[in-house]
C-alpha cells in the first residue's frame, strides 16, 4: 500500500505501512453558530532544535525565510519551554496536557521499552476527533516500544489518530534520513531520486491538508530532524559548507552545515504548508504552530546565549523556539515574553476549537489570552521539571528537578543534592549561581518543588536525594 495515495479514504488499521487510520464516522464539526467551521490546527514539531537556530531568533547562519515570515505574521514566544529535556516525555506532555512525571514517562523510551503512553489518558487527538476533527500524524511518535523489538506496541492509532503516515515501527536512534528508512522498512518510496525524509514528510503533510480541506483537521507534522546523526540533502549541505564561518562536517559544534541543511528542508515544508492553506482559502481558519521538543545537542550546535543543551535542565536543554500564527486571533508581528510550556497546548487547542471543559484536568493552562494580547498575564507563574536518571545521560544531563517561578529558577541535582539558583531576568545564561547568597529563596523553591513532586507522585531513583530536606544548607 502506498502511503501517499491521494485517493485514500479508509486506511488499514496496522502500523508500518506508512499510513494507519480508521474510517471517519463523525459529521463535520461546527462551532456555536451553524455552518461556522472550527479552526484547523497544524502543529509542526522539530526534533532537537535549539532555541536560537531560527533567523527570527537571531541566527545569521541558518536560513529560515518561511519561519521568519511566519513569525512576522503571528507571534513569537521568547520564554517557551519543553516539559522535559528529551523526546518522549515532551511528547507525552503534548498529547495529555500533563507533566511527564504525572504520566510516568520521564526519559526517552527505548525500542523494547515496556513503558508507553497508557490508554487511560485521553489525548488531544482523541479530544479533537470526538469534536469532529480528522486527525493525522506525519512522522515521529516515540511514545511506545515496538513489536519489532519484542515490546507490546501502542501506536498513534490507539490514541486518536485516524491517519499515521511515515512513522516508525522500530528503534529510531542514530538518524535515518534517506529512503529506505531503517526505522520502518515498509515505507514505500514516493519521491524521485534519493528520497529525503524531510521532503517526504512535507509532501505527506500538504496532501493530508488537501484530502481534508472540507473538514476541520488536526495535523501533527512531527519531524525526525534535526536529530543526530545529521544528514542533510547534499546540495544544501554543499551550499552551507561554502558559507562564511561554516563548521566542518556532521559534528561541527557551530554553524553545522548538515543541521543548517536539514533546517532549510523543514523551513521549505513550512512554506509548502502555508502555500497550500492559501491555495485552499484556509489560511484565516488555521492555527499554525511551530516549535521544538527540547534544546539542541551541544555536540553539534550551540544554544548560546543559553547554557548547555539537550538532556540538561539548564535553559539550553528546555527552552525552545515557538511561533504561532492564527490571523483571526493573533496580532501579526508580536512577541510574547510570558513563560509557557508545551503542556499548555492541550487546553489551548480545546478552547480554540470551542470544546467545553469537562472533568479531565490538565496541568497546562490555555494561552489564548496571550494569543490575543502578548502583554496579558497568565494566572500561573510557576513551571516544574522532573528528570530522574539512574546514570548520567550520554550528552551530559544529570538526574535533577527544576522549578521556575517568576524570574527565579532553581535546579536541584538528585545525584549529589546540589542546588543552583539563577535570576533569569539578568542571567539567562545561568552563569551566576546565587544559591549561597539567597538561602531563603532556595528553601522556598525547594519547598514548592517537593510539594509538587508529592502531588504528581514523581519518582526519584533509589539512593538519590529528593530534596525534602529543606533545612540543609550544606549542599548550597
Amino acid at each position: 500500500m502506498n502511503s501517499g495515495n491521494c485517493s485514500r479514504r479508509k486506511f488499514v488499521s496496522a502500523v508500518g505501512l506508512g499510513a494507519v487510520g480508521w474510517a471517519v464516522s463523525r459529521s463535520v464539526a461546527t462551532s456555536g453558530a451553524a455552518g461556522t467551521r472550527k479552526p484547523n490546527i497544524v502543529f509542526i514539531l522539530a526534533d532537537d532544535l535549539g532555541w536560537a537556530e531560527l533567523g527570527c531568533c537571531g541566527n545569521t547562519f541558518n536560513e529560515t525565510p518561511h519561519l521568519d515570515r511566519l513569525a512576522k505574521q503571528g507571534m513569537r514566544f521568547t520564554d517557551a519551554y519543553a516539559a522535559a529535556p528529551v523526546c518522549s516525555p515532551y511528547r507525552a506532555a503534548l498529547m495529555t496536557g500533563l507533566y511527564p512525571a504525572r504520566v510516568g514517562i520521564t526519559d526517552y523510551l527505548r525500542p523494547g521499552d515496556t513503558n508507553h503512553l497508557a490508554r487511560r489518558y485521553v489525548t488531544i487527538a482523541e479530544t479533537l476527533r470526538r469534536a469532529g476533527y480528522v486527525t493525522g500524524i506525519v512522522g515521529k511518535w516515540h511514545l511506545s516500544g515496538y513489536a519489532n523489538h519484542g515490546a507490546e506496541e501502542f501506536p498513534p492509532a490507539v490514541h486518536g489518530f485516524e491517519e499515521t503516515i511515515v512513522s516508525e515501527n522500530r528503534g529510531i536512534g542514530g538518524g535515518s534520513y534517506f529512503h529506505p528508512y531503517h526505522f520502518n522498512r515498509e515505507i514505500d518510496k514516493r519521491l524521485p531520486g534519493k528520497e529525503h525524509l524531510i521532503d517526504r514528510c512535507n509532501l505527506e503533510a500538504v496532501e493530508f491538508i488537501e484530502r481534508h480541506k472540507n473538514r476541520p483537521f488536526f495535523l501533527y507534522l512531527s519531524h525526525y530532524a534535526v536529530h543526530t546523526r545529521l544528514e542533510g540533502k547534499p546540495e544544501f549541505v554543499s551550499e552551507f559548507e561554502n558559507k562564511s564561518g561554516a563548521g566542518k562536517g556532521q559534528n561541527a559544534r557551530r554553524n553545522n552545515p548538515h543541521l543548517a541543511a536539514q533546517l532549510k528542508s523543514i523551513d521549505q515544508g513550512v512554506g509548502m504548508v502555508i502555500r497550500k492553506l492559501d491555495e485552499l482559502g484556509l489560511a484565516d481558519d488555521t492555527v499554525v504552530v511551530f516549535t521544538g521538543d527540547n534544546g539542541g545537542e551541544s555536540r553539534v550546535t550551540s544554544n548560546g546565549p543559553l547554557r548547555a543543551g539537550k538532556s540538561t535542565l539548564y535553559e539550553g536543554g528546555i527552552r525552545v523556539p515557538l511561533v504561532i500564527r492564527y490571523p483571526k486571533v493573533v496580532p501579526a508581528g508580536t512577541t510574547c515574553k510570558t513563560t509557557t510550556s508545551n503542556i499548555d497546548f492541550y487546553p489551548t487547542f480545546r478552547e480554540l476549537a470551542g470544546i467545553k471543559p469537562d472533568s479531565r484536568a490538565t496541568d497546562g493552562v490555555s494561552i489564548t489570552t496571550l494569543l490575543r494580547n502578548a502583554e496579558a498575564k497568565l494566572k500561573r507563574d510557576t513551571l516544574y521539571w522532573h528528570y530522574p536518571l539512574d546514570k548520567p545521560h550520554f550528552l551530559g544531563g544529570r538526574s535533577a528537578g527544576a522549578i521556575r517561578k517568576g524570574h527565579w529558577k532553581l535546579i536541584q541535582f538528585f545525584d549529589t543534592g546540589e542546588k543552583e539558583l539563577y535570576s533569569l531576568e539578568d542571567d539567562v545564561g545561568e552563569q551566576n549561581n546565587l544559591a549561597s547568597k539567597n538561602p531563603d529563596k532556595v528553601a522556598e523553591l525547594l519547598g514548592l518543588l517537593a510539594a509538587w513532586r508529592k502531588q504528581v507522585d514523581a519518582k526519584i531513583p533509589s539512593g538519590q536525594q529528593g530534596g525534602e530536606d529543606l533545612g540543609s544548607k550544606a549542599n548550597l
